[in-house]
Parts: C-alpha cells; sequence; structure tokens
C-alpha cells in the first residue's frame, strides 16, 4: 500500500508538470488550442470512441470550443484538425506543397510499410509524382473499357431485377459491379467470378485489419511491436494471401508482352490491349538506379487501385439512390430527363453529356453525402502559419471536409436534397469541384493531393446512376423506409440502416 501511494506522489507531479510545460510551450510557439493531453497517450477522449458518428460529433464539440483550427494529440504524434473551408482553401491551395506531404508514423518502419509505398502513403517529391503521372495517365485511356461497364452494369441488373428481400445487400452488389471493372481495368482481362470474390475478400480483409487492429502501434512502437508482433505478423500474412492472388495475373502480362516482343501475338480474347499492370511494368524509379518496381510494390499499388476505384465510388452510388427512392419527384424528373435522351433506349456513355440534372443530382449527393467525412492525412512539409497558428513540420494536418458541403452560410438548407442548386439560376452552378477557386465542398480533396480518380469516379456515378434509375423504378419499402441521416463509418461513410427498395422493372427484364 505505501508503495502505491508513494507511486502515486511521484507520478502525479511528474505528470501534471508535462502538461503544464505542453500547455506552456504550446503557447510560446503559438500552435492551435485543444483539449489536454495526457503523456504518452494523447488525448484520452478519442481514445474511448468506437463509432464514427460520436468520434465526429466529439470532433465538432472540440471544434465548437476551441475554434476552426485545433490540435490533438495522438500518442506523440501531433495532429491538427481544420474545420474552416477559408482556412482549408489556405493550406491545400495556396500553401500548395506546404501540406502536401503524409505523415511519417515510426511504426512505419518497424511494419514494413515503407517497402509498400503507394500514391496515397508517399510524400509529395518525385516519387509521388511519377507514380500519380502514371495514373492518371491510365485514367486518361477510360474509354478502352466501356465494354466492362456495360458487361458489370448488365450483370448488377440482372441481380437486382432478381433480387428478393434478404439476398445480397445491394451495397455488396454496388461494390461488386465497382470492383469487377476495376479488376479488368488493373490486370487488362476478364478475370472469373470466383477469383474476383476471392480479390475481394482478401482485399477487405487486409483493409479492415489495417484500420482497426494496428492504431495501437501509434503508441510508443518500439515496445508495441513487440507485445503485439501477432497483429504484424497477420497482416504480413494478409499482405502475402494477396500478392499470391495478384501475381498469377500479373505474370500473365508479362507473358503477353514477351510474345508481342517476340512477335508471336496472343490470340488471348480474354486479355485487353491495355492494364494498369503494363504502365507499372513500364516505370524505372531513377531515384533507385533505373530499377523497375519490385513484385510487392505493384501488388500495393494495385491493392490501392482497386479499393480507391470501389469503395468510395459505391458508397456514394448507395447514397445516391437512397436519396432518389426518399425524393420520387426527383427521381421521376431524372427518368423524364433520360427518356426525352435515348428515346427508352439503355444510356450510353455519350448521352452523360446531354443531361444536365442527372450531373447536378450526383454533385448534390457528393455535397450532401461526401464519401470520406475528412481527407486523408497531411503532413506540414515545413513550419506553417495558418489562422495565426503554426502548425510545425511533421504534424499531421487535417480537414473536416463533410462539414463544409454543409455551411449554411454558403448552402441554403444544407440538410435537404436539392439537385436543382447545381441547375443554370441555382447558387451552387458555379460551384468548382476540384476547390481550384475555393473550396464550398471537398469531395475529392484539394489542391496538389487531389483524388486523381476524380473524373473517373464522376462518369461511374453517372453511367450507374442513369441507367438503374432508366431501368427500375425504386421504391420505399413500406415498414423499412430508407434512412439517409444515420451513417457508419466502414471505409467510407456508408448508411448504417440496410438499403432496401422496392424495384419495379421500367421494361420486363427478368
Amino acid at each position: 500500500m505505501n508503495f502505491v501511494w508513494t507511486s502515486v506522489t511521484l507520478v502525479l507531479p511528474l505528470a501534471l508538470l508535462i502538461i503544464l510545460s505542453n500547455v506552456v510551450n504550446n503557447r510560446r510557439r503559438r500552435l492551435p488550442p485543444g483539449p489536454a493531453a495526457v503523456p504518452l497517450l494523447g488525448n484520452l477522449a478519442w481514445l474511448t470512441i468506437t463509432d464514427g458518428q460520436q468520434f465526429m460529433a466529439t470532433l465538432r464539440s472540440f471544434h465548437a470550443r476551441y475554434g476552426p483550427v485545433i490540435a490533438l494529440r495522438f500518442g506523440s504524434t501531433l495532429e491538427v484538425s481544420v474545420a474552416d473551408r477559408r482556412l482549408a482553401h489556405t493550406a491545400l491551395v495556396q500553401l500548395g506543397a506546404a501540406v502536401a506531404d503524409r505523415p511519417l508514423l515510426a511504426s512505419h518502419d518497424l511494419l514494413g510499410h515503407n517497402s509498400a509505398f503507394t500514391i496515397t502513403s508517399s510524400n509529395y517529391g518525385a516519387l509521388w509524382r511519377l507514380l500519380r503521372r502514371n495514373l492518371v495517365a491510365e485514367m486518361a485511356r477510360l474509354r478502352l473499357f466501356a465494354a466492362e461497364r456495360e458487361r458489370a452494369l448488365a450483370d448488377l441488373t440482372h441481380r437486382l431485377g432478381c433480387r428478393k428481400q434478404g439476398d445480397e445487400a445491394i451495397m455488396d452488389m454496388f461494390q461488386h459491379a465497382m470492383f469487377c471493372i476495376f479488376v479488368s481495368m488493373c490486370f487488362g482481362q476478364s478475370v472469373d467470378e470466383h477469383a474476383v470474390r476471392d480479390i475481394t475478400a482478401a482485399l477487405r480483409q487486409l483493409m479492415l485489419y489495417s484500420t482497426t487492429e494496428l492504431n495501437v502501434f501509434v503508441f510508443v512502437p518500439a515496445i508495441t511491436t513487440r507485445v503485439f508482433g501477432g497483429r504484424r505478423r497477420a497482416m504480413d500474412a494478409m499482405r502475402s494471401r494477396l500478392k499470391d492472388l495478384y501475381l498469377p495475373l500479373i505474370d500473365a502480362r508479362r507473358r503477353r508482352r514477351l510474345l508481342q516482343e517476340a512477335g508471336a501475338g496472343n490470340d488471348d480474347d480474354t486479355m485487353f490491349p491495355h492494364s494498369y499492370v503494363d504502365a507499372l511494368l513500364d516505370i524505372r524509379l531513377n531515384h533507385d538506379g533505373g530499377r523497375g518496381l519490385t513484385d510487392d510494390e505493384i501488388s500495393a499499388l494495385c491493392s490501392e487501385f482497386l479499393s480507391g476505384g470501389t469503395d468510395l465510388p459505391s458508397s456514394a452510388l448507395q447514397w445516391t439512390m437512397a436519396e432518389l427512392v426518399k425524393n420520387p419527384a426527383i427521381q421521376d424528373k431524372l427518368y423524364r430527363e433520360i427518356r426525352a435522351v435515348t428515346g427508352g433506349d439503355k444510356v450510353s456513355e455519350e448521352d452523360l453529356q446531354r443531361m444536365p440534372y442527372l450531373k447536378a443530382v450526383v454533385l448534390e449527393s457528393l455535397r450532401r453525402h461526401p464519401p470520406g467525412h475528412q481527407l486523408v492525412p497531411h503532413a506540414a512539409a515545413a513550419d506553417v502559419e495558418l489562422g495565426g497558428y503554426v502548425i510545425p513540420k511533421g504534424a499531421t494536418v487535417n480537414f473536416l471536409a463533410v462539414d463544409f458541403g454543409l455551411d449554411e452560410v454558403v448552402w441554403e438548407r444544407p440538410m435537404d436534397f436539392v439537385p436543382e442548386r447545381f441547375m443554370p439560376g441555382g447558387h451552387g452552378e458555379a460551384v468548382d469541384v476540384t476547390g481550384t477557386r475555393e473550396i464550398k465542398m471537398m469531395p475529392f480533396g484539394a489542391g496538389r493531393r487531389i483524388c486523381p480518380g476524380l473524373a473517373v469516379a464522376t462518369l461511374h456515378l453517372e453511367y450507374f446512376v442513369a441507367n438503374l434509375v432508366n431501368t427500375f423504378e425504386w421504391q420505399e419499402v413500406e415498414g423499412m423506409e430508407v434512412d439517409v441521416i444515420a451513417e457508419r463509418f466502414d471505409f467510407s461513410a456508408v448508411m448504417k440502416k440496410p438499403f432496401e427498395v422496392n424495384l419495379v422493372a421500367r421494361a420486363e427484364k427478368c
């Protein structure tokens, strides 16, 4: 008992002294204000949060108390949160590269993350520019895969038309359709259903494990990586599993290339003329002796390509269709536009350019329900002044992006779903979704790190929304009303209540 009291009398004053010292140092350096942090652990209030909505509510309460720029600590990491759209524009656009890095966590090296770099995780610099430029070039070849989009759509509409309540979730169907398209774009071939399902399951397992089980390594990683070594081994096993699934597809592109170089041609009708993997095989790292990418690096970039092209667009598609169910007048207006353009035929990609109300519906959905409520964390490359405070070099910087599209100063009735605001004469007509001029909504980020797949995501959303409305009338199920308010956080913000609808075929499909 004496030992306990002695420990308390020694440790408690030391902890208070550290907290007081941090407060004094923060004021001296003009760091943003924020709640008191416990040494080593950081903001304990955050550690007890398990629900995404509660997390966001706590973050907003901190901003309401301390201001638009606040500082929080996760372990030894300083994170600055920005909740003002003008300050976000200053940081992301006007300051350019100053906050375009990614946080460097000690756990990355210890966990081997740096051996599997991606565009998302790379710091702003030569490597990032090379990888991003390569991806943007691939997005420009999008038209090469129009047939795959059409095939995925046909499969989806068939499944939806024959679906009964209690069958596969509609969100899962959306994800599968998007994933099939991106698997074809990634590996340059039609992959059978079983293989697609295997890759999907393995990738989602790794992503879920990474987002739920690895946060412990933020706290004293030199110790936690030893205490929780089983988690590290489990993650390595999941990576190896994905690599084993990818390699036969990657090697098939290598063999195709060798055959072409030998003039032997290729009569495999499941192969497409180009793929993302082809571009990755062409990359040479000049900063590293001109070498090509390793299989681990190619696998990591393939995972990034597949997950980025699937989860966020699928979530956005679900929210859009849910809002059309809740707002049948809007759905009817959209259907009339589709009929006027197509004359009753299916919607082609060329038809989309003649559908302004469709574009307004998609923009309103992205404003009201951005799939990512925060951006992927940025990091300050040097000391940066923002809003009268100093963000120190290396600090993590994040932005409360979802609130920018709900700002009552900018948007009239921001919680309502009103596509007309993006039509001619509407106050959202001239909104720059890229945030270059100013930030009023930010579904794809802004500045140097803006999503390189913006055009692809928009095309897929418009294409699927138009064809799904053209094929079915989406009706609410009595007793299972659609809830467009409650959210849960998976890899993106999705509907908390399962999405159930009555689908009435506009014409007989099954």
